[in-house]
């Protein structure tokens, strides 16, 4: 068998089985753990999957959400430099609530190695930690919408009211000065239910959302505690954001 077609095989696994370990698949392709190691260092630059304690974690596309897997290669690199900075802001041990967006998914693939009890309403993201021995994940269920994979509507918001979390982060489709929009009513009503649910609420966002309203207002913009966003924020929006009131941080090149 090629080197490649080795991959493709691990890489199969993997997707299967969702979490792997290493003596588990070096005995399923019948190589040694060090081959599996090097392989895995080629499938981890492809973004497919990520190591954590004990194994190999799938981090790759879900083939039924086409719609959000076509969002997630969309300013990437605005996106990367939220993500980072979000992911420094969050202790072992805490508690956090992630909503659906490409962003908060972004996000989520750095926190798969992490302490952290991850509330989510989005089945991408919960699905990047099935399997791993750090995470202990709550699904709020619901409606799930078709094309991204979140569930919505009333028993979402039933099942917030009984929750608590110490931070939830949240995406938006954009902003101006009278606050923060995202595009479904059923979407701002269970993500208000998350900022309800939570001691902290922040907004990531990258800075192409900057002056772009939808249909459904979120909230106001000092409604937060924080927004997350790139670097690439032109002078004059931060300057309008920071005489808002908004917690403004910006993110720039990881370290």
């Amino acid at each position: 068998m090629s080197a490649e077609a080795r991959r493709d095989r691990l890489l199969e696994v993997i997707r299967n089985k969702r979490f792997a370990s290493l003596p588990d698949l070096a005995e399923i392709l019948a190589v040694s753990e060090s081959t599996i190691r090097r392989d895995l260092g080629h499938l981890e630059e492809s973004g497919t999957t990520r190591r954590t304690h004990g194994g190999v974690l799938y981090a790759g596309p879900s083939p039924k959400l086409k719609h959000f897997d076509h969002k997630q290669s969309e300013h990437w690199e605005k996106k990367r430099k939220v993500a980072h900075r979000a992911a420094a802001m969050i202790a072992e041990g805490d508690t956090v609530l992630l909503d659906g967006g490409s962003t908060t998914y972004e996000l989520a693939q750095r926190l798969t190695d992490r302490h952290l009890q991850v509330v989510t309403n989005s089945l991408p993201v919960a699905n990047l930690f099935i399997g791993s021995p750090t995470t202990e994940v709550v699904m709020i269920g619901g409606y799930v919408h078709e094309r991204t994979g979140v569930t919505l509507g009333p028993y979402a918001v039933e099942m917030l009211r009984d929750l608590n979390v110490q931070t939830a982060i949240l995406s938006v489709a954009g902003l101006t000065e009278k606050g923060f929009y995202n595009s479904n009513l059923l979407l701002v009503e269970t993500e208000r239910a998350m900022m309800e649910a939570a001691d902290q609420v922040v907004i990531v966002a990258d800075s192409t959302k900057l002056g772009r309203s939808s249909l459904a207002k979120l909230c106001e913009l000092t409604a937060i505690d924080a927004l997350i966003i790139d670097d690439e924020l032109t002078e004059d929006w931060r300057s309008r954001l920071l005489a808002a009131g908004v917690p403004l941080v910006v993110a720039r090149d990881e370290c």
